[in-house]
């Protein structure tokens, strides 16, 4: 492959983190209680990708495949915003296309001023000022920014040309774009000179049209040999295929009936993405080229009849003397105004914005089992854009940072999700995947009377089924009372056999103990029966 033209790569990118927010109190004099002013942290750069027609390789992004765009900066005191990091334009050529590191198509980049965010930058964190409520007026504590998307994408140009001439090496593809256009492609007398595409624009009567000069190909081209593999994928965009046959090949073990034979075989193995025409399919004409040669001129007479029983047209060419060029080109431009005229008309692409569900809370919890019958054990993983994010801006060596991502966490309904799935306080929760996952063990969230209550014009008190009556709490208190009056019982035969003495000062805790020992396992019993 030429130094000058790469036409694959794998680039990686890394978008702008954002700042993060500023925690800081208003500092004046005779004003002492000047409240917070944190600002924000500003958001990071994103990284996209934009067609540019002055770029025709992807050369440069092979010399520094490492991206990373700018980052946003810290908030600051006296309610000053830190500033956004800048975007990192990258510039591609017309055609390239975008997948991710597993093969996914992720854009398809025609047209110039095309563009595609394939790292978005992060957010940046709110300061104190921004977090201040009612309830709590000065924050001691900001918001983190998160950090950037980072992510591996491969690059791959696909030449976006009308006709494509495939054949053998030395076949004389160069020569004829060279004759057919104004483009000056190497051309030399042995195989593989042509090591890049060659376009070439070609005009027949008012109809002008591109034509790509593939690489040669030869058998097992498909599965990598050669250099097929590397320039079929140039092949994909065009609407007609051209076979270009040597009429006056010097090796012994072929001719053109097999050398159309070989190149077919490999267009059929070939794979293209869906939704795209097989290239066996696509319309095609067939070219002898070298009718310069005497021997190329008595070989086009004897296969030409085979050559054209197989459905497409056959031409016979020399690009040196330029006999039948203007017949061949006609053809062509014939070829690609039919494709034309076939193609549905372009369409703007439309921005669809899809809210989420009403009943969509925004997260998942799922029960997970790991590990084997002696290490393993139960853990409960919380899976969602909110938590995933409020975890990442949240600064774990602040208290009441912590405290606010619980309060988060528990007005959107996770711990009500936790109770529901089986957790129990002191079980392992796991918040977001495994490559950023956050493990902490669970306590639930104190309540006071206030959120017991629930809505307005509703009391939670009233509606519980399983709250004892007032014959159980009177059976309850006359329960503890004889579990009390037992442990006395057991402490004075205690004293009695000289174990200890009634002046003993620990004689009341223990007798407190005991009594509750056994109230506290007579009402769970009790309390059990209520809820039957």
């Amino acid at each position: 492959m030429s130094a000058s033209f790469v036409d694959r790569v794998v680039l990686h990118v890394a978008g702008g983190d954002g700042g993060n927010g500023c925690a800081s109190v208003h500092r004046e004099k005779f004003k002492p209680l000047g409240g917070p002013d944190g600002g924000n942290g500003g958001r990071g750069g994103d990284v996209v990708l934009e067609v540019d027609p002055q770029v025709t390789t992807l050369l440069e992004h092979h010399r520094r495949p490492h991206r990373h765009a700018g980052s946003g900066g810290f908030g600051m005191g006296s309610h000053r915003s830190g500033a956004e990091g800048a975007d990192l334009v990258i510039g591609v050529p017309d055609g390239t296309v975008v997948r991710s590191a597993k093969g996914e198509l992720l854009a398809d980049m025609v047209g110039a001023g095309t563009r595609f965010t394939v790292a978005a930058g992060g957010r940046g964190g709110l300061g104190n000022a921004a977090l201040a409520s009612p309830r709590r007026k000065a924050p001691g504590f900001a918001l983190l920014g998160e950090p950037g998307e980072v992510r591996d994408v491969v690059l791959e140009l696909k030449t976006l040309a009308d006709v494509a001439l495939v054949g053998f090496p030395s076949a004389g593809k160069s020569s004829l774009v060279a004759a057919l256009s104004a483009a000056r492609p190497k051309i030399a007398d042995y195989p593989f000179t042509t090591l890049v595409p060659n376009l070439g624009v070609v005009e027949a009567g008012d109809v002008r049209f591109t034509v790509a000069d593939v690489p040669g190909l030869i058998p097992g081209a498909s599965e990598g040999r050669g250099l097929g593999l590397e320039f079929l994928r140039h092949v994909e965009r065009c609407v007609a295929l051209v076979h270009v046959l040597d009429g006056a090949t010097l090796e012994t073990d072929r001719d053109p009936v097999g050398d159309l034979e070989a190149i077919e075989a490999e267009l059929a193995a070939y794979r293209v993405d869906d939704g795209t025409v097989p290239l066996q399919d696509r319309p095609r004409l067939i070219v002898i080229n070298k009718a310069d040669v005497p021997d190329a001129r008595e070989m086009a007479e004897i296969v030409r009849a085979d050559l054209e029983s197989r459905g497409a047209p056959v031409f016979v060419v020399s690009a040196v003397s330029r006999a039948g060029l203007r017949e061949l080109g006609f053809a062509m431009a014939e070829l690609v105004s039919a494709a034309r005229a076939a193609a549905p008309e372009a369409v703007p692409t439309r921005v669809v914005i899809t809210p989420p569900a009403v009943d969509d809370s925004g997260f998942t919890v799922t029960r997970e089992e790991y590990g084997d019958e002696l290490t393993g054990g139960v853990r409960f993983r919380v899976r969602g854009g909110k938590p995933r994010r409020w975890v990442r801006q949240t600064d774990f060596t602040n208290d009441e940072a912590v405290g606010y991502l619980a309060d988060r966490l528990a007005r959107l309904g996770v711990e009500d999700e936790l109770f529901r799935a089986g957790a129990t306080p002191g079980a392992e929760v796991v918040i977001g995947d495994e490559d950023d996952a956050v493990v902490f063990d669970w306590e639930p969230t104190m309540v006071a009377g206030a959120e017991v209550l629930g809505q307005r014009g509703s009391d939670l008190r009233l509606e519980d089924r399983s709250r004892p009556t007032r014959a159980a709490k009177r059976e309850q208190e006359r329960e503890r009372r004889a579990a009390k009056a037992a442990a006395r019982g057991e402490l004075e035969a205690e004293r009695l056999a000289g174990r200890w003495t009634a002046d003993d000062p620990g004689a009341d805790d223990a007798l407190d103990a005991r009594a509750g020992a056994r109230a506290g396992a007579q009402a769970d019993d009790l309390d059990g029966a209520a809820g039957r």
